[in-house]
């Protein structure tokens, strides 16, 4: 289904996953997963706050000091304040990401700059707490409070990284909806083919965007369009259990009640129960509803993105 996106799925990315050699001691942090495997699939803006900043590499390490909430970016070693000067560049380099439309960004772990959390922030007696957020981490996220972000060592989690990676492709379905037939059945016509995978992830966002879509023909358009987006990326970051995948698979095995024999029924359930319980990855009952779909013409399912929500060769649903 993705592969045949229009809409260019682009993420800004700290510079050096890329491998670029732009950290303190002039090395980088290539990460193969998402050069190799996810970059076939988006197209990269790589940012280093250090170097766009006007520092050079090598440069000395940086940390950050004082209180978690606003705190102070200082050499280690020479203790010169860099505060002012990265976030001055901040401010004004979200400014100028708006006009690369990103649907994410992926940050560089433990950077006093581009750490998501749990960035180290050293108090007066030299002690560290990881409660420091980066100074440009921060500003990305308080200027684009609706993107996906996520940090590399996050993504070697099997959990995070389908969570992620499923965002990000939804993303890109919404931004084509707007780029092309934005109006109000367009919109009723996307929520219908996202019903089963919101659900998925929030029951609560799934009752509340379709009593949004339901007064579709009340509300003026922009405010449906901007309300809609705030919900689904606020469901979407709610991540999908298999608890909450397993009522979905249950639903959808009872659009096929009529054409199942018992034997049929019997397995399906029981792949599914096996699955609940983490036995089995989410891709055997997947793809048994997929044979039943495309087995027994059922169209409701068939245009359902749950089935389809990223490519396949990602793997993503292959965990247990």
């Amino acid at each position: 289904m993705e592969s045949g996106m229009k809409t260019k799925i682009r993420l800004g990315i700290s510079s050096c996953l890329l491998g670029n050699p732009v950290r303190y001691d002039g090395g980088h942090k290539l990460d193969r997963f998402l050069t190799e495997t996810l970059g076939r699939y988006v197209e990269y803006v790589p940012v280093c706050p250090e170097v766009e900043c006007g520092m050079p590499v090598p440069r000395e390490s940086m940390r950050l000091e004082g209180d978690p909430a606003s705190p102070r970016l200082v050499t280690t070693r020479t203790k010169i304040e860099k505060t002012g000067l990265m976030s001055s560049w901040a401010e004004r380099r979200v400014v100028e990401l708006e006009k690369e439309e990103l649907m994410g960004f992926i940050f560089k772990s433990d950077s006093p700059s581009s750490g998501m959390e749990r960035v180290k922030v050293y108090n007066e007696s030299g002690m560290a707490s990881r409660k420091g957020v980066g100074m440009f981490a921060r500003a990305f996220m308080e200027h684009f409070p609706l993107l996906p972000v996520e940090e590399e060592g996050r993504l070697h989690d099997p959990v995070l990284r389908e969570n992620f990676i499923e965002r990000i492709f939804a993303l890109a379905r919404w931004r084509e909806l707007l780029a092309g037939n934005a109006d109000r059945g367009g919109l009723v016509a996307f929520h219908s083919k996202q019903k089963l995978l919101i659900l998925a992830h929030s029951p609560r966002h799934y009752q509340d965007m379709g009593r949004l879509v339901a007064r579709v023909k009340q509300m003026p358009l922009q405010e449906i369009i901007e309300g809609y987006q705030k919900l689904l990326m606020e469901a979407l970051r709610l991540k999908a259990t298999a608890k909450k995948n397993a009522n979905v698979l249950m639903h959808m095995a009872g659009y096929f009640k009529s054409q199942l024999s018992a034997a049929e029924k019997a397995e399906l359930i029981g792949i599914i129960e096996a699955y609940r319980k983490e036995l089995i990855p989410l891709i055997v009952p997947v793809t048994l509803l997929k044979h039943y779909v495309g087995k027994y013409n059922q169209p409701y399912l068939r245009d359902q993105c749950y089935l389809n929500p990223h490519p396949l060769e990602l793997q993503l649903r292959n965990h247990v």
